[in-house]
């Protein structure tokens, strides 16, 4: 299984640097409370998980969704007002958009032109 790196380093790695960064800053300059914390941290997670998915060229989608939810949660978490309907049709938006990305990029398997060659009658 291939080891994917984010500026040389492994993903793990990085995530540890961005979660030492956040708390450093959380002391020094912000104040965030732990959930605050915790949702930065998320997103940087769910952030992390996009990049690999792109660099695995796998399917991307689920991971672009994660980091929506997640930004999603962060902003509400640091204090946007949106309740839970609002925040049920941004999500519907992002899988509307995903959903009509991917279908440009999926094509359906066809079948050898042998096999789709009508047989002549004799």
């Amino acid at each position: 299984m291939p080891t994917y790196r984010i500026f040389g380093r492994e993903p793990a790695a990085v995530l540890a640097f961005v979660s030492i960064l956040v708390k450093l800053a959380s002391a020094y300059v912000f104040h965030a409370t732990e959930t605050q914390q915790a949702t930065v941290n998320t997103v940087a997670a769910c952030a992390v998980a996009v990049l690999i998915a792109i660099s695995a060229h796998d399917s991307i989608g689920a991971a672009v969704f994660n980091l929506a939810q997640a930004v999603l949660a962060a902003a509400v978490g640091f204090g946007l007002k949106l309740d839970a309907d609002h925040q049920a049709l941004w999500l519907s938006l992002v899988t509307v958009v995903i959903g009509l990305w991917s279908r440009t990029q999926v094509t359906a398997p066809t079948p050898p032109a042998a096999l789709t060659a009508r047989p002549t009658s004799v």
